[in-house]
């Protein structure tokens, strides 16, 4: 339904309720305002909020792993956390990211669902925060489209959208809320030309 149609129903009702007595009217109206609030109240709770900030530090020389153009904290710039992500649908629209999940690329230590590092070769994400729900999703797939294909890859790490810019961050930045951070392999499987890599928009859903 779109605006045009909510805009003439709401036209159709307005015409009945005119031709409707007092008395009829009343409890009609009430009915309609309960409706309206509830519906709104719904729509608020839905939206993801940020729920902090964090000031950038300039990393210790030698920290800050760029390998796949990852972004370092930037002294006294403002980052702003969440503790949620949007909702999942069947269709969770998103923005992919490049890592790397293996020993000594810029994913840092090893994955949080296993504790273990995953090669480049291998289809592995990691999820914004909410998205990641307190490990729910550790190990379990889910599957990825864009670029007219798709790819099953398995959650095996958070992308922390609450904290960033310290030593177990690697002094990156706080991922924001709607990352699906993934492997080599994913890029490859979409079938994304390697110099396009890095950022682009997709949905995925569990698997």
């Amino acid at each position: 339904m779109n605006l045009r149609d909510v805009q003439r129903g709401a036209k159709k009702v307005k015409e009945t309720i005119k031709k409707m007595s007092f008395c009829s009217k009343a409890p009609l109206i009430f009915l309609i305002t309960f409706i309206i609030i509830t519906n709104c109240l719904s729509s608020d709770a839905q939206k993801c909020r940020p729920s902090g900030r964090i000031i950038g530090k300039k990393p210790p020389p030698g920290q800050c792993n760029q390998e796949d153009d990852s972004d370092c904290c930037l002294q006294g710039k403002v980052y702003t956390t969440y503790e949620c992500s949007p909702q999942v649908t069947a269709q969770t629209k998103a923005y992919l990211t490049l890592n790397s999940f293996q020993k000594g690329g810029d994913g840092g230590g090893p994955s949080e669902c296993d504790n273990k590092y995953h090669p480049d070769d291998t289809p592995v994400v990691a999820l914004s925060t909410g998205w990641f729900n307190n490990k729910s999703r550790c190990l379990n797939n889910i599957r990825i489209s864009a670029n007219g294909r798709s790819v099953v890859a398995m959650v095996v790490d958070e992308c922390d959208s609450r904290k960033g810019c310290d030593e177990d961050h690697d002094y990156q930045p706080p991922c924001k809320n709607n990352i699906v951070d993934a492997s080599k392999a994913v890029w490859e499987a979409l079938g994304v030309p390697h110099d396009q890599w890095g950022g682009m928009d997709i949905t995925w859903s569990d698997a």
